[in-house]
């Protein structure tokens, strides 16, 4: 079986240059990171960098801007809630796993925390249990973490209980730690609301929601968690062969095209959306949605920087 970082590093270094990589570590860097006064070493700029990096007279002398790097003055613990419930067995909006998006997502922040020698820690499950892995700071530390989560959505019969989690590192997690929250578009409850405030007194929190498939209805309507009943080769021929994950319900041929249906869902679906992002808004919680695994790295290049920028 391939290794699983091999294919998030197959991401993360697109274009057979080194840019985007760059520009991954500069944000991360400046976000999660401490800042010393310690002297490293200098180096080119990079799209991606805050200008208040740059060494001003280097810069001068040399022609070109150049980075001023200084030595870290405390490790991070990077700890990731990921939602293994039966749910990620479902469609991402790219009409590609759910599961593999999740892996990606997890992989591409485990690999830049490993690159720059923080340790990360997985707190995953679903209705039936939470577990833990401990924590690691290697790349086979994250493969195995990896491998594990996926494994765990493979197996999971039971549906997603994103509360569970919140819970559970709100009573066992003191330390503080850098929280990576990865879950879909599953309507916050008040509980939620009431969790999250909780975390922030101790933690820095981000919100990483995977966006579902598109029911194929005039292109427009969607619901949560579905998946493919056919062979997916003939998935996108025949619309109507879906079914629900978690409730096995199999979508009529007759509510395709309903415009009454279609509305009726779309309005459901804003307004889920717009009390989470209230929610996270509220709680100063940086958020960022993901439909699919080719924009991926893009969004959380978008996503670092804009919270660097709020944080400088």
């Amino acid at each position: 079986m391939a290794s699983l970082i091999t294919q998030v590093k197959s991401k993360l270094f697109i274009r057979s240059s080194q840019k985007s990589m760059h520009a991954l570590d500069g944000a991360y860097a400046s976000l999660l990171r401490g800042r010393s006064l310690d002297f490293e070493d200098l180096r080119p700029y990079e799209f991606g960098d805050q200008v208040r990096d740059i060494d001003w007279r280097a810069t001068a002398k040399q022609g070109e801007p150049l980075i001023k790097r200084t030595k870290a003055t405390r490790m991070h613990t990077v700890l990731f809630l990921v939602d293994s419930g039966r749910g990620m067995k479902a469609l991402a909006e790219d009409e590609r796993s759910k599961r593999d998006l999740v892996v990606l997502l997890t992989g591409a922040l485990g690999f830049l925390t490993v690159r720059h020698g923080d340790d990360f820690s997985i707190i995953y499950g679903d209705s039936d249990r939470v577990r833990r892995l401990p924590p690691g700071g290697t790349e086979g530390a994250l493969e195995h973490a990896l491998r594990t989560i996926r494994q765990a959505i493979d197996d999971s019969d039971t549906p997603s209980d994103r509360d569970a989690l919140l819970r559970y590192t709100a009573r066992n997690i003191s330390r503080r730690s850098i929280v990576v929250i990865v879950t879909d578009e599953t309507p916050m409850s008040d509980d939620t609301d009431r969790l999250l405030r909780r975390l922030k007194v101790q933690h820095d929190v981000l919100w990483l929601t995977v966006r579902d498939a598109e029911i194929v209805v005039a292109g427009s309507a969607r619901a949560s968690a579905f998946d493919r009943a056919v062979d997916p080769g003939l998935a996108r021929t025949a619309p109507g062969h879906r079914r629900d994950v978690d409730s096995g319900w199999g979508i009529p041929d007759f509510v395709h095209g309903d415009a009454e249906v279609m509305a009726e869902l779309a309005a459901l679906e804003e307004a889920d959306t717009a009390h989470r992002d209230e929610v996270l808004r509220r709680h100063e919680i940086t958020h960022a949605e993901f439909g699919g695994q080719d924009t991926a790295v893009a969004t959380l290049l978008t996503m670092l920087n804009r919270r660097s920028h709020a944080r400088a």
